[in-house]
């Protein structure tokens, strides 16, 4: 435990020491090469436009990350409630995993304005967006791990004429939960896109938004601090998802 610990606390030491590493590097080139700012802003002048009410970085950043973790919320209990359907019923995944498959490969911008047109604008047509692009590494790799549990453990449970719930309860969910965190983590870093393609194509909040809205007058260094929060949003969610992995997988493991 102490040893885990202290590993952790290294890896993060190295992880600060290597972001601020980068920063430094960044405000030094920008300097010593005196880089226009509408080119690239140093961290410091993209770190001032904090200071400025008319951007409204408070309430845009909350959108964002409303939008980003209702679609991703979603994108995870589709996904996940759906592998589980397909695994208990397979002609029904022989039937609709294919139908998946073909709408998926539809680009999401395509349907950024059909979902416009059916949901108006607002958070709802970006959290969809978000949802139609993380839910389906979800639900592959779900399936995938229901699928790949030992068939002696199988075997074992219907002998002791176990029901399909206690199969599942005891056997397919925890073998699958390493699958599981893997597609959601896929899935955090893809809903932050959805999100930005949503408020791109139209919205009238949100990081996207003032993405767009800045743009026009070369505005960068706000550019860059949306983009920085943007990514801080999704390392936050990334977060979240591996810390619940180290509580049910490691916790899991640990027990056993």
């Amino acid at each position: 435990m102490a040893g885990d610990g202290a590993r952790t606390s290294r890896s993060f030491a190295i992880i600060l020491i290597v972001h601020l590493a980068v920063l430094v590097l960044w405000q030094v080139a920008v300097d010593a090469f005196q880089v226009p700012k509408f080119i690239l802003p140093s961290p410091l002048a993209t770190i001032q436009t904090l200071g400025t009410t008319g951007y409204a970085w408070g309430a845009n950043t909350l959108v964002t990350a409303v939008e980003i973790l209702g679609g991703f919320a979603l994108g995870a209990f589709v996904g996940v409630a759906l592998a589980v359907i397909f695994s208990w019923a397979p002609l029904l995944s022989l039937v609709l995993l294919p139908l998946f498959v073909t709408l998926n490969m539809i680009p999401k911008v395509a349907l950024g304005p059909l979902f416009i047109v059916w949901f108006s604008y607002g958070i709802v047509p970006n959290i969809l967006i978000a949802f139609s692009i993380c839910f389906f590494p979800i639900l592959l790799t779900t399936a995938r791990g229901l699928r790949e549990v030992e068939p002696d453990l199988l075997d074992l449970v219907k002998s002791l004429r176990g029901s399909r719930w206690t199969l599942f309860r005891k056997i397919q969910l925890p073998g699958s939960l390493p699958y599981i965190f893997s597609g959601m983590k896929v899935g955090a870093i893809l809903a932050v896109a959805g999100a930005i393609v949503g408020e791109f194509i139209a919205s009238e909040r949100g990081l996207g938004y003032l993405m767009i809205q800045v743009q026009s007058s070369l505005d960068t260094p706000a550019m860059v601090m949306a983009v920085v929060l943007l990514t801080l949003l999704g390392v936050a969610l990334y977060g979240l998802v591996l810390a619940l992995e180290r509580m049910f997988v490691v916790g899991d493991t640990r027990q056993t």
